[in-house]
């Protein structure tokens, strides 16, 4: 989801909102029960929430404002014609309009808030704190990493607004027109890094002109930001398509071309042989203190990186022992280091089309379609579908992602799989991978979350690894209890992913804290999972170029399990798995110190409470 930064405003009364979408302040005031008495009539806590809701509504309007895709994909549609500001200058402001809602937010008494606002409290003053944070470190200046970048987001734009009138139409055509200068900018903070000594590590970037090329060197018609001028609501005028068409190719042959082509000249000439040769996060500017930001950040929790290298360790050698289990059953005679090469060399468990991968995906994702009822009690109204990753992505892409829709698209959230290099896209890995990015996983969490409407939107629209990702390995693991790896192979392949996400442990320590090269990282990954080799090398390119966002899936895993665990000891014959799960999604991504303390609440409810739906805020 969107990063946190956006810029703030003096103390003043609370304004009157245009817009009916951010009518959530007045409707969680009167939902707090606040009397309409003049304010020195109210009790402290009243007081403070209202200044606290009063403030969070300014930078929520603000951080709109600042970022106008998030506005978009809010249903605020005050500024479809803009892209982001992502001049050093704009990034700058932020972070002093940050500091002054940081030092406002200071002088609120958080303990006179209702307890549920002072978990609110809590999760903004860690927005605010951690967007300064990454400023400081410089984290702006890398605005790319080994398989994506801002170049990939912004031919991903026409999955990311509105396109049903020909007013969407006009704004989308000005976002392009506004394009060179968002891909410029985002040059120059390269360019800044560069002059800093923070770029990304050299060995990561081998191909990353691959990625470049699609989106610099194709004809205007062919680009993959003119898709939605060939697909153009049946209601439109001739006229109005002309028009349109004409504006959009314009925009694209006079601008939106020649700066991709000025980003990959830059990236070839300039950016690839200055980058550094070192791979640890650590050897950035200030880099102990950058990683272990990065450990709280993507964690949510206060570990150091020892506890974590030996954590995971300790899951990887537990999960080799239920492997061999699973070998047993399959009836192969060989070594562990055998079985996996049977398995990337045997040409039955590759697919022979990309026809049949995305099949096969579609066959996994309707059967589990059709067990959750049973496992949950609330399910999202928006469906989901399923797409090849797009080809300018899919050479240095992972096997497969979840990319959701605005809330007010006519399009479905979707489910990407990655059709590129079939040999190396094995089938017995595609359950888990299913279960993980579609449902019960990405798909299912996401689109309950923006369907929330008691949670304040800057919660709703924020994404919390631990928590999303968690959620997602999470989600692998209810396929075992759903009886959806059937073969031994598959479920090989669940044990592969769950190994993948533990050898994250060790191998995003091992080389961003204690020293490892990319040869033995990849080693370690390649030794303990099923993945093909080919996948190896991009995900282990992906840790070292996107240091700490691996730790999330099995620090959130885990904490998913425990909580599990203890709702069912405790509450016994009386623990119901539809509320169970409903409640861990109930307020969407929240840091998992939140997330226990809420589950620990429910499971403390009296008797005819405990199964319950969860309670409105």
């Amino acid at each position: 989801m969107d990063g946190a930064r956006r810029s703030g405003q003096n103390r003043r009364a609370m304004p009157e909102i245009a817009s009916r979408r951010l009518r959530w302040t007045f409707a969680a005031t009167l939902a707090a029960g606040l009397p309409p008495a003049p304010a020195a009539a109210q009790a402290p806590s009243e007081v403070a929430e209202v200044r606290f809701l009063d403030l969070v509504e300014r930078e929520w309007r603000w951080r709109l404002a600042e970022f106008p895709l998030l506005a978009t994909a809010a249903g605020v549609h005050d500024h479809d014609d803009r892209l982001a500001d992502e001049s050093l200058a704009a990034y700058d402001r932020r972070d002093r309009e940050s500091a002054g809602f940081l030092a406002e937010l200071a002088r609120i008494d958080r303990e006179a808030l209702p307890p549920g606002r002072r978990v609110d409290f809590d999760i903004f003053r860690t927005q605010l704190e951690e967007r300064r944070e990454a400023h400081r470190f410089g984290e702006h200046l890398l605005p790319l990493n080994a398989d994506s970048g801002f170049h990939t987001s912004f031919a991903l734009l026409p999955r990311q607004v509105p396109l049903s009138t020909p007013e969407q139409y006009d704004a989308y055509v000005a976002r392009l027109r506004a394009l060179p200068r968002a891909i410029d900018e985002n040059v120059e903070l390269l360019a800044e890094g560069l002059r800093r000594g923070v770029t990304l590590p050299r060995a990561t970037l081998d191909g990353i002109e691959s990625t470049i090329r699609p989106l610099a060197e194709v004809a205007p018609e062919r680009h993959p930001l003119f898709e939605p001028f060939g697909r153009f609501p049946a209601t439109f005028a001739a006229e109005t398509r002309e028009r349109l068409s004409h504006a959009g190719r314009a925009a694209i042959a006079d601008g939106v071309l020649p700066a991709y082509r000025r980003f990959l000249g830059f990236m070839a000439e300039r950016y690839l042989p200055a980058t550094r040769t070192s791979l640890a996060a650590t050897a950035l500017p200030d880099g102990e203190a950058y990683y272990r930001f990065l450990i709280r950040r993507f964690t949510t929790l206060d570990r150091d990186a020892e506890e974590i290298h030996r954590l995971g360790l300790e899951e990887v050698a537990r999960i080799r022992a239920e492997m061999a289990r699973v070998i047993t059953k399959t009836g192969f005679e060989g070594s562990f280091a055998e079985f996996l090469d049977h398995l990337r060399s045997d040409p039955r468990f590759y697919p022979a089309s990309a026809e049949e991968l995305l099949r096969e995906a579609a066959w996994i994702a309707k059967r589990m379609d059709g067990k959750l009822p049973s496992l949950f009690g609330r399910l999202p109204r928006q469906p989901y579908g399923i797409q090849p990753v797009p080809e300018a992505l899919a050479p240095k892409y992972t096997a497969g992602r979840y990319s959701g829709s605005p809330r007010e698209s006519t399009e479905p959230g979707w489910y990407w799989v990655n059709t590129h290099a079939l040999d190396r896209r094995p089938l017995y890995n595609l359950p888990a991978l299913t279960l993980h990015e579609a449902v019960p996983g990405h798909h299912l969490q996401g689109a309950l979350a923006e369907e929330q409407e008691g949670v304040l939107p800057f919660r709703r629209y924020s994404y919390i690894s631990a928590f999303g990702e968690g959620w997602g390995l999470y989600s692998e693991w209810l396929g075992v209890e759903a009886g959806m790896y059937e073969d031994p192979h598959d479920e090989f392949g669940f044990l592969t992913y769950q190994a993948w996400r533990a050898c994250r442990l060790v191998v995003d320590t091992g080389v961003h804290a204690f020293g490892w090269d990319r040869r033995r990282a990849i080693d370690y990954l390649a030794a303990n999972t099923a993945l093909s080799l080919h996948e190896v090398e991009t995900e282990i390119d992906r840790y070292i170029s996107w240091p700490g966002q691996a730790l999330s899936y099995y620090v959130g895993y885990l904490e998913l399990r425990r909580l599990r665990a203890l709702a069912e000891a405790r509450l016994g014959e009386r623990f119901d798995v539809r509320a169970f799960h409903d409640q861990v999604l109930a307020e969407g991504s929240v840091p998992l110190p939140v997330l226990a303390g809420r589950i620990e609440a429910w499971i403390a409810r009296p008797a005819d409470a405990a199964s319950s739906s969860p309670e409105p805020r």
